[in-house]
């Protein structure tokens, strides 16, 4: 989710081109994997409750935002709200780091091949960088989805050796774990975009209209102003915002497509237009399509304010500016 540096002063002479070598690649990937492994880890226990609601548990679906958040501990232990965070961990530091990494580079090449600049490539790239690490990752995506949705006395997997084993077995083979892969790109494709779209429409903004209010020097380049840090905050938590709204259906049908044999109606659950008809027909659309859509709201907001700060901090930390 990088964007682009403003220059405090105008230089005499244009540089050089920086020759990238392969260890500014691994530094690039390593500082979108920490970023995105904080974010996740920030809001671990509001994405179980998530996939909770959104699958409507038996043991939860009665029950709202904070009243499941305050249930699960009671019956399931403190431990209980971080149920399928080791899978995710796995998956999440692989995703951020590709993301990021594929944002910068099609970023590039839609503006030097395409001639495509301004703010539509910010909204291309992004949705081409979200599709690209879906794609990369999504079989550990499963295995987390199915983790977090199990309560305690009635697991189906053991752990995550177990659960690859079981879905590879009993569900088709390599095609079980991209079960859902679909409605998963498809939704990633407007959430990713607009994501970076508006992020970095809105560093933009601040850092070439209220540059002394809003930007700082960046820590390894003296001639690059970043967003102060409470700034980057906001600016990633709105976008996170306006991503999410517009692509949460897509995600409920994600989930649901996911757990696939979890659920007692996953026969229903087998496309996705047949998964958003059935969760429309028999939940409607607060209760079912927009279902968990108020703690959506509350964990991508940190999410990706996390993300955001995280990764312009690790980029100066590395010397990415």
């Amino acid at each position: 989710m990088t964007t682009e540096a403003v220059s405090t002063g105008t230089r005499a002479q244009i540089p050089a081109p920086v020759q990238k070598d392969y260890y500014y690649w691994l530094r690039s990937f390593a500082a979108g994997g920490v970023a995105g492994c904080c974010a996740k880890s920030t809001i671990a226990p509001l994405d179980r409750v998530k996939i909770l609601l959104q699958a409507q548990n038996p043991h939860y679906k009665h029950l709202g935002v904070f009243a499941t958040l305050k249930a699960v501990p009671k019956k399931e232990g403190f431990l209980g709200l971080y149920k399928g965070n080791g899978a995710m961990m796995i998956r999440i530091f692989p995703y951020g780091a590709i993301q990021f990494m594929a944002f910068d580079n099609y970023k590039k090449f839609l503006n030097t091949h395409l001639g495509i600049s301004g703010h539509i490539h910010r909204l291309m790239a992004g949705s081409m960088a979200g599709m690209t690490a879906v794609i990369c990752t999504y079989p550990l995506d499963v295995i987390r989805a199915r983790l977090a949705f199990q309560v305690t006395g009635e697991h189906r997997y053991t752990g995550i050796r177990n659960a690859f084993q079981t879905i590879y077995l009993k569900e088709g083979g390599i095609s079980g774990f991209y079960c859902g892969l679909t409605p998963t790109i498809i939704g990633m494709a407007p959430y990713a975009g607009f994501s970076f779209f508006t992020f970095g429409t809105l560093k933009t903004l601040g850092l070439t209209h209220f540059p002394e209010l809003l930007g700082k020097l960046s820590l390894d380049n003296p001639d690059v102003l970043v967003l102060k840090t409470h700034v980057n905050l906001m600016c990633g938590g709105v976008a996170g915002a306006i991503a999410q709204t517009i692509s949460y259906p897509l995600d409920v049908a994600r989930r649901r497509m996911q757990l696939g044999a979890s659920l007692p109606d996953f026969d229903k659950c087998c496309s996705l237009t047949k998964t958003l008809k059935h969760v429309y027909t028999q939940y409607g659309v607060k209760k079912g399509l927009y279902r968990g859509l108020s703690l959506n709201y509350i964990r991508c907001i940190p999410s990706q304010a996390v993300a955001f700060t995280t990764y312009e901090f690790m980029k100066q930390i590395f010397h990415l500016n």
